[in-house]
């Protein structure tokens, strides 16, 4: 299933309290049991004036969806295509029947 990146500008989201903060997760969670179990909140990142969420759904459109039910900013959602990190770098060994 394609997993999307979604940045959602929402000015002074870093200033968010945690009860604030509590509340969002509460009405996209709701939102979530709405749609069904085809889209997941993987998890967010909250910056100084965007939340950057990640998110598995079979489409851009049911992030529209729950964004719009919610009452979430979606201003660009992007599919990830490939996950890197550090140990990207790492060579890979071949076992000795290659």
């Amino acid at each position: 299933m394609p997993k999307f990146l979604i940045e959602r500008e929402l000015p002074g989201a870093g200033s968010l309290s945690p009860q604030e903060l509590q509340g969002v997760a509460q009405t996209s969670c709701n939102v979530l049991r709405e749609l069904g179990p085809q889209i997941q909140w993987v998890q967010s990142f909250v910056t100084g004036d965007k939340v950057y969420c990640v998110y598995i759904a079979p489409s851009e459109e049911l992030i529209r969806e729950h964004a719009s039910r919610g009452g979430f900013p979606a201003n660009s959602i992007s599919e990830i295509k490939s996950i890197i990190d550090p140990t990207t770098s790492e060579v890979k060994s071949q076992s000795a029947g290659s």
